[in-house]
């Protein structure tokens, strides 16, 4: 668990929002980076999320806090998360990508270090702002969201080493590859509940007969 968690991974963590590409370059050839920390602040997102729905001012929120589910919002996070890197995985597989799933998990999950501290500075900063200051509040997870997104796309290039416009075109592959996924997942659950109602009709039938 220490080579994992160790205090060097977890500097390096916050190492990667002020140096991007250098942080990303030293993980993918010099496994400089954590997954179970990259999955630890994808986790805290949700939290970060969670708790900016209940805990934001009226003034810039609208979401009735009883609607709100963590656990529901975690449990969907978590599978985007991985949907994205298997999906980005499988892509980069097919176009000489020299990333591992490894590296592209370590690499999306850096990217939410800005949004969870940015989110949670506007959640404090939307306490104490007027409705016509409602604009800083949306600066601060603007710019947390931007930067965050801006961190993901140059990990999956510099891990890829990828030229910009190979980056894009992956990511967009990347979603095309996200919704083949969901489908064959709903196709697989949807044939096993049909083997499984077909056994039921024979059981039932065996049982009614005798």
């Amino acid at each position: 668990m220490k080579k994992y968690f160790s205090g060097d991974k977890w500097k390096y963590a916050f190492y990667t929002v002020s140096h991007p590409m250098d942080a990303y370059y030293e993980i993918r050839h010099r496994d400089r980076g954590s997954v179970p920390i990259a999955i630890i602040f994808v986790i805290l997102f949700s939290f970060t999320f969670s708790i900016n729905r209940i805990g934001a001012s009226f003034v810039v929120n609208d979401t009735d806090p009883s609607t709100v589910n963590a656990a529901t919002e975690l449990v969907a996070v978590l599978m985007l998360y991985a949907l994205f890197c298997i999906g980005n995985w499988s892509i980069t597989c097919l176009m000489q990508g020299e990333g591992r799933l490894k590296d592209i998990t370590i690499a999306i999950g850096y990217g939410f270090i800005p949004m969870i501290v940015c989110i949670n500075i506007g959640t404090i900063v939307s306490q104490a702002v007027a409705k016509d200051e409602a604009a800083f509040y949306y600066l601060i997870c603007g710019i947390g969201i931007a930067y965050g997104l801006v961190m993901m796309f140059m990990g999956i290039m510099t891990v890829h080493n990828y030229t910009l416009g190979k980056a894009i075109l992956t990511v967009i592959l990347t979603f095309v590859a996200m919704l083949i996924i969901i489908f064959l997942v709903l196709l697989f659950i949807d044939l096993i509940n049909q083997v499984f109602s077909f056994f039921r009709s024979i059981y039932q039938e065996l049982i009614y007969r005798t």
